[in-house]
């Protein structure tokens, strides 16, 4: 089944491995056979993974863009789970982690980007997170820094 991807303007993504940066005008790709891809919005830099949830979505991200070096990726993301599980007791956040882990061994990988996503919101709330580029201020009234 293909995938159709639209594009923004400038907007980059990975398919395969590969960096591609869009034009500057909108465009739509079509895939027409399995492909590794990410959208520049899905991807993170290590320096980015500086919270409990992040440490856990970049090993997965990185087992995903990287299938040769899998097991390095998954040593790290099953460190930092176990780490994250043993701090939280909330249920819905437990059963998330428990689904991004089942994923994360029948090697679902972008399926479980997806689902470890909802962690980021669940560890915002509770750290009080700011993502770089949005002040404190702004943050509470959803405008980006410097608006």
């Amino acid at each position: 089944m293909p995938l159709k991807l639209s594009l923004k303007p400038g907007e980059k993504l990975v398919i395969n491995g590969a960096v591609i940066t869009n034009g500057d005008r909108r465009a739509t790709v079509v895939l027409q056979n399995k492909a590794t891809v990410l959208r520049e919005k899905d991807i993170m830099q290590r320096e980015d993974a500086g919270t409990p949830a992040r440490r856990i979505y970049f090993p997965i991200m990185m087992m995903y863009l990287d299938s040769g070096n899998v097991g390095d990726y998954y040593d790290e993301f099953a460190l930092r789970m176990t780490e994250f599980m043993n701090a939280i007791s909330d249920p819905h956040a437990l059963a998330v982690c428990i689904a991004v882990s089942k994923d994360v061994m029948s090697g679902q990988y972008y399926q479980a980007l997806h689902k470890c996503r909802q962690l980021f919101d669940f560890e915002d709330k509770r750290l009080n997170y700011v993502p770089s580029g949005v002040s404190a201020d702004s943050a509470h009234h959803g405008e980006p820094a410097g608006h």
